[in-house]
C-alpha cells in the first residue's frame, strides 16, 4: 500500500514538472534577471576588495532572497495543481507581498550558511589533531541539517499564510522533527538535482564551457526546480496542519467571543471544523474556586469559560 501511494506521488510529481517546465523555465529567467545583478556586485566588491571569500559572494543571498519569493509563490501553485498560472504575475505579487519578511529570512538564512560553513570546517581540522572534537563536529552537522528543514518550510509557509514571523519559524522548527519522512524525499530530490547538474558539469572539458554550463544552470534551471522539488515533498503536509491548526483556533475564538456576549449556543458552520471532541477531553477540576486563566491549545482562557465549553460540548453530543 505505502509503495502504490509513493509510485503515485512520483508519478504525479513528473506529470506536474513536465506540464510545467516552460513555466518553471521562465521562473527561472525571472528570478535570474536580480541574481545576475547582485551576484555580479558582489563579485565586483569581492575582487576589487581583494578579499577574494567565499562569504562576500554569499551576501547575494540576503538582497536575492526577497526575489526568491516570487519562485516559491509560482511552484506552490504549481504543486497544488493550478490550472491558470500567469507566471509573471503570480511572482511579481509574491515578491511585492513579501519582501520584507524575506529579506529577513535572507539575513538568517545567510547566518544559518556562515555558521554552519565555518563550524564544520574549523571542528574538522581541530578533530585531526583530537579526535574529541569530532563529537562537536558531529552536533555542528545535526544544526546544520536542521537548519536546512527550517527552511524546507519557511518560505512556502510565508507565501501561503498571514501569520507572524515568530510562528512561521516555531512551526517550520517543529516540522523538522514531526515531519521528517517528508524532509527526507525533498533532500532525496535535490540529490538527484545535484547529480543532473554535477553530470552537465563533467560533460564540459574546459574551465570556459563549465562557466557557461553553470551560468546556464542557474539562470535557466536549478532555483525554480529546486524550489518545485522541495514544494512538491513538504508543501501538502504543511498546509493542511497549519490550514487545520488556524481552523480550531478560529472556532475557539468565535466560541469565547459568543460567551463573553452572553450567547452560550453556538450556530453551526459547515465549514469550520467541530471541536466537540477537544473540549470533551479537557481535563479541568470544576469543584475549584476562582476564575483564573488555563492555558488550553496555545491559548489563555478563563476557567469559566473553559467549563461552559465543554459543558456545550457534552450536550450536543448527547444530542
Amino acid at each position: 500500500m505505502a509503495s502504490e501511494k509513493a509510485t503515485i506521488a512520483l508519478t504525479k510529481f513528473f506529470s506536474l514538472l513536465f506540464h510545467n517546465f516552460s513555466k518553471l523555465l521562465l521562473t527561472n529567467i525571472l528570478f535570474g534577471i536580480p541574481l545576475s545583478l547582485f551576484f555580479g556586485i558582489f563579485w565586483l566588491i569581492n575582487t576589487l576588495s581583494g578579499l577574494n571569500s567565499i562569504f562576500i559572494l554569499f551576501l547575494t543571498v540576503i538582497p536575492l532572497f526577497p526575489f526568491y519569493a516570487g519562485v516559491v509563490q509560482v511552484t506552490s501553485h504549481i504543486v497544488r495543481g493550478e490550472k491558470s498560472i500567469n507566471v509573471a504575475e503570480d511572482f511579481i505579487s509574491g515578491v511585492k507581498s513579501n519582501f520584507l519578511r524575506f529579506f529577513v529570512h535572507g539575513i538568517v538564512f545567510y547566518l544559518a550558511i556562515f555558521f554552519s560553513y565555518y563550524s564544520i570546517v574549523l571542528y574538522s581540522k581541530m578533530g585531526e589533531q583530537n579526535g574529541t572534537f569530532y563529537a562537536l563536529l558531529a552536533v555542528c552537522i545535526l544544526i546544520s541539517v536542521f537548519f536546512l528543514f527550517v527552511f524546507f518550510y519557511v518560505p512556502p509557509m510565508t507565501v501561503t499564510f498571514d501569520i507572524s514571523m515568530k510562528n512561521i519559524y516555531k512551526n517550520s522548527a517543529l516540522m523538522t522533527f514531526g515531519e521528517l519522512k517528508h524532509n527526507i524525499f525533498a533532500v532525496f530530490g535535490l540529490f538527484i538535482l545535484f547529480l543532473v547538474c554535477v553530470t552537465v558539469l563533467f560533460c564540459c572539458y574546459t574551465e570556459i564551457a563549465v562557466t557557461i554550463a553553470t551560468i546556464v544552470l542557474m539562470l535557466f534551471f536549478v532555483p525554480s526546480v529546486m524550489s518545485f522539488i522541495i514544494n512538491s515533498a513538504v508543501y501538502r503536509c504543511m498546509y493542511s496542519i497549519i490550514a487545520e491548526k488556524d481552523k480550531k483556533s478560529a472556532g475557539i475564538d468565535k466560541k469565547m467571543e459568543n460567551r463573553r456576549k452572553g450567547q452560550f449556543f453556538d450556530e453551526e458552520d459547515d465549514d469550520s471544523p467541530s471541536i466537540i471532541e477537544d473540549f470533551n477531553n479537557v481535563e479541568i477540576d470544576e469543584s475549584k474556586d476562582g476564575d483564573e486563566y488555563i492555558f488550553y491549545n496555545g491559548k489563555m482562557i478563563k476557567r469559566s469559560v473553559l467549563i461552559k465549553l465543554k459543558k456545550d460540548a457534552q450536550k450536543k453530543e448527547g444530542e
